[in-house]
């Protein structure tokens, strides 16, 4: 089988940021995934589980209900590797043009404060697994890098 595309990206020179990861195109749409890198992988701790589900949790609801950008939205979960998320969105975008949208979702992340919401057990299959304090710090430190990003947090490094 042939590598996939996410797999021949260099992750010793990955540093956190927003990076397109791939897009594909049925007819006329186009879905554009966004690698929204918060951890330099394997040289830093990655996620927590507790804070990775609190900021899905959080991320998808505030995504899913923005008014500009919700009808939009495919996706937003966690890697695998707990490093970071997928955001998946409807259009041909580029990293520069959603910015502004996690920012606004990371304010409101850092904002946040009582109950998770899908945080019961009818509507989570894991719903007690929540941090809300570590996942507010995590996006805190994330937050820092989308603010005031560089090339190589918006560029895979060639």
């Amino acid at each position: 089988m042939e590598k996939i595309a996410s797999f021949q990206v260099d992750h010793l020179r990955l540093k956190p940021g927003v990076f397109v990861s791939r897009q594909d195109r049925f007819g006329v749409l186009v879905l554009t995934t966004f690698d929204l890198r918060f951890k330099e992988p394997n040289k830093e701790p990655v996620i927590d589980m507790p804070a990775l589900h609190t900021i899905e949790h959080l991320g998808a609801t505030f995504l899913r209900s923005h008014k500009e950008w919700g009808n939009r939205v495919v996706y937003f979960g966690p890697m695998g590797c707990r490093t970071g998320f997928y955001l998946i969105l409807e259009g041909d975008r580029s990293s520069q043009e959603i910015l502004p949208l996690l920012g606004e979702m990371m304010d409101w992340i850092l904002k946040f404060e009582g109950a998770i919401p899908g945080a019961a057990p009818a509507e989570c299959g894991n719903w007690q697994e929540q941090n809300l304090d570590m996942a507010q710090w995590e996006v805190r430190r994330y937050a820092a890098i989308v603010q005031h990003p560089a090339t190589d947090n918006l560029n895979y490094p060639e």
